[in-house]
């Protein structure tokens, strides 16, 4: 399963053209399981302009698996911050801190351009999809 973090839907939605794109474009035509999670819908749809995109968007994006977050999600979280910044990296959004707890859990692997998933990945057992 791949949680397909906001970073790549952004770029797929503004038809950009770079590696994570292009994986993502390759899980959905092999039928792979994709997944979102609530933060990762939130940044996605915040940026959007309009209703009308918000709606076809969410549309896209309703059929994926929803990796639900419980509270212990959010402990795991911090403590995934904590010992990345005990090793001298610096995670910039908690988002991230967050997101990466939830694949975590459920055995996801992430797909992303975001750096700072490399560096969450380094202090744990994260899984970041090649591309």
């Amino acid at each position: 399963m791949i949680l397909v973090d906001s970073s790549v839907w952004i770029d797929y939605f503004r038809d950009r053209d770079c590696a994570q794109v292009q994986r993502l474009e390759k899980a959905m035509d092999a039928g792979e399981q994709l997944a979102v999670c609530g933060i990762i819908l939130t940044e996605v749809l915040q940026g959007i302009r309009t209703e009308g995109q918000a709606k076809s968007v969410m549309l896209e994006l309703r059929p994926l698996r929803y990796l639900p977050l419980r509270r212990l999600t959010y402990m795991e979280a911090a403590a995934l911050y904590r010992k990345a910044r005990s090793r001298g990296l610096v995670v910039r959004k908690t988002a991230d801190c967050v997101i990466a707890a939830c694949a975590i859990a459920h055995g996801a692997e992430i797909l992303t351009s975001d750096a700072d998933f490399s560096k969450i990945a380094a202090v744990s057992k994260l899984k970041l999809v090649r591309v």
